[in-house]
């Protein structure tokens, strides 16, 4: 069935760049032939899709925005014949959500979670629409996670022109707030991933490469309560919050490290004082947190509530809020599992598949929470997410949808079994 896109000669330089690249790829082992004629067909069609949404502002809270590109979606996917729903954000100030199904004679029910959501805000995507040079597309969001969303919706309809229908169900979660931890979706996640065998998430990875394990990440939040003072003439009679907010976070950086494939804690965030001549009496600061495991965050929890007991400054109070976000992905059997089909799959188009990780956290980990076999970082590949510098590299577009429809396809006949 035709997509209700047309195909915009802005790109088309860039297309038959791209193209052309593709054309250099290492030999193929032994691919299906009708899905990789298919994903190269759809090549076109997915940078129009990925240039529209694109150009569409969602930062999180984004209300408009997130309407806006669901609206969007939600018809093309519809024109596939899937079953398209809308639920309502479980959090204030969030689009809703959506659910897309198609719906299979066979065994396995497979969920794919992507989500629209970007850090950016208003007005960015005019600043850096979407634009394509070499093998190279640009834009906010292009990578993380929009070209993950176009990646799982173009399955959709691979799996849907292709007559596949040897699963059971096929569900396509697109959520609206992943990048604060998903807090307007986590019970639809859980719900979802219950119902269904296998998790696979259209986050970003390194170019060939696949996730199978992630970092669980919490903020850390310390309130700092000191006294006012006129800086100018007694700044000796206040007790500086600014002050000692500075000092627990050294003391906290000193403790861990910042980068790494294990503990990491970043100061992101700190503000304190009204007025330019008026020692503060208030100030916050949070600090990210990332961990490998449990007990990696609750080994920072425990440190950072002693550094808060024990303030540097006379007469000032501390209070520390530490919230989680996503739980860690841990590898396990499972995840093993799901890699080893992968890999083979890859190696079918000559494209080998290295296993890795990142300080990354998604909704994979509330999926294997549950016991569902989850499978990360099956989307777009490219570099600098979260930064005016991000991009996407489409020399990999094709061969990603290629890897993660004939995964749909062998988990819907032979789904994994849960943990």
């Amino acid at each position: 069935m035709a997509t209700p896109y047309s195909f915009r000669p802005a790109v088309t330089l860039g297309l038959a760049l791209a193209a052309a690249s593709l054309a250099t790829q290492p030999a193929m082992a032994a691919p299906s032939a009708k899905e990789w004629a298919a994903a190269q067909a759809a090549y076109a069609g997915e940078l129009e899709l990925l240039g529209q949404i694109v150009n569409i502002d969602s930062g999180t809270g984004n209300v408009e925005g997130g309407e806006k590109i669901a609206a969007l979606l939600s018809q093309y996917l519809t024109a596939l014949g899937a079953t398209v729903e809308r639920v309502p954000a479980e959090a204030p100030g969030l689009p809703a959500n959506l659910v897309a199904r198609l719906t299979g004679t066979g065994k396995g029910k497979v969920l794919l979670i992507g989500h629209l959501d970007t850090v950016f805000e208003p007005g960015e995507a005019a600043k850096r629409p979407f634009t394509v040079t070499g093998d190279l597309a640009t834009g906010a969001g292009v990578m993380d996670e929009k070209g993950g969303v176009v990646t799982g919706v173009t399955a959709l309809k691979l799996i849907h022109d292709l007559h596949v229908t040897d699963f059971a169900s096929l569900t396509l979660l697109i959520e609206t707030s992943e990048e604060q931890g998903s807090p307007g979706a986590r019970h639809l996640i859980d719900k979802l991933a219950r119902d269904s065998d296998v998790e696979f998430n259209l986050e970003p990875e390194a170019r060939d490469t696949v996730t199978v394990w992630r970092k669980t990440s919490a903020s850390l939040v310390l309130e700092v309560a000191g006294r006012a003072a006129h800086a100018g003439m007694e700044p000796e009679a206040g007790r500086n919050a600014a002050d000692e907010a500075i000092n627990q976070v050294r003391r906290i950086e000193a403790a861990f490290p910042r980068s790494g494939d294990g503990i990491t804690v970043n100061l992101t965030l700190m503000k304190a004082g009204s007025r330019s001549n008026i020692i503060p009496a208030q100030a916050q600061v949070t600090l990210n947190v990332r961990g490998r495991t449990a007990e990696d965050m609750r080994a920072v929890e425990s440190a950072a509530r002693k550094i808060a007991a024990t303030p540097e400054i006379p007469d000032t109070a501390v209070k520390l809020t530490y919230d989680w976000t996503f739980p860690p992905l841990v590898e396990n059997s499972r995840v093993d599992g799901l890699a080893a089909r992968a890999t083979g799959i890859a190696k079918e188009i000559g494209r080998p598949l290295a296993l890795g990780g990142n300080g990354g956290a998604s909704e994979s980990a509330l999926a294997d929470a549950v016991g569902t076999p989850a499978l990360d970082g099956l989307g777009a590949t490219g570099s600098g997410a979260h930064t005016p510098h991000e991009s996407l590299d489409l020399t990999t577009v094709t061969p990603r949808l290629y890897i993660l429809v004939r995964l749909i396809e062998s988990t819907g006949a032979t789904p994994p079994p849960r943990g």
